[in-house]
């Protein structure tokens, strides 16, 4: 009751809410994405349990975010990984036989949430652990809190997709930009492309591109199969 009763409490739980409204818009489009291909029952258990467990995995990212960001070449690896898995989904978007991600069953469509939500995650998670400036429980209270705000976004997007298909292609465009960006903000790279500079979003830009591209010819490769 103590906590409970503390303005900074409440004052570092409001800024951990606003800070994950802010930053679940492409967490929910991948989430979207992941999710699209499945029957209407699955597509709810796997937004559910693939936000749970996005979330959880943030919390424990969190309280060791400082050090995992000061590990060299960790979000190169991501942001190449973060590329891939926007392929993947673009190229299972619009072939039900095509196996890709968002049609590959709810584990599937899970592991892909997990894995795009933990490498798009790994700089914002720093300013969440500012907000909550060490109190554990103020974290997870505000990531908690985070699940019904994905879990309303991510229903959203699918059935924005669903009636506008061309949203998939920007989902998959957004997922690479983000790709593009983790990639040239490892510490090993980030020297040479420092942070909002041109080479910054020229990489955005050609991750969202090179997304866009090798997905639609793997769509056009599988459809002529």
């Amino acid at each position: 009751m103590e906590l409970l009763s503390s303005p900074q409490f409440w004052l570092g739980l409001g800024q951990i809410i606003w800070i994950n409204i802010i930053l679940s818009g492409d967490n929910a489009v991948v989430i979207a994405l992941a999710a699209r291909g499945l029957g209407p029952r699955q597509q709810k258990q796997a937004i559910f349990w693939g936000t749970a467990a996005a979330v959880l995995l943030r919390v424990v990212l969190t309280v060791v975010a400082v050090k995992l960001m000061q590990m060299p070449w960790l979000q190169l690896v991501g942001g190449l990984l973060l590329l891939w898995i926007g392929v993947q989904l673009l190229n299972g978007g619009d072939d039900e036989a095509s196996g890709g991600p968002a049609n590959g069953g709810l584990l599937a469509a899970i592991r892909t949430i997990l894995v795009a939500d933990l490498v798009m995650s790994l700089d914002n998670v720093i300013g969440v652990a500012a907000a909550a400036n060490g109190n554990i429980p103020l974290l997870v209270i505000g990531l908690a809190i985070a699940i019904p705000i994905v879990i309303f976004g991510s229903t959203l997007m699918i059935r924005i997709m669903g009636r506008f298909p061309a949203i998939v292609t920007l989902g998959a465009a957004l997922i690479g930009w983000v790709g593009g960006e983790t990639l040239v903000s490892d510490k090993m790279i980030e020297p040479w492309i420092p942070h909002h500079s041109v080479g910054f979003y020229a990489a955005a830009a050609l991750g969202a591109l090179l997304v866009v591209a090798m997905g639609k010819y793997l769509q056009r490769r599988n459809k002529a199969d």
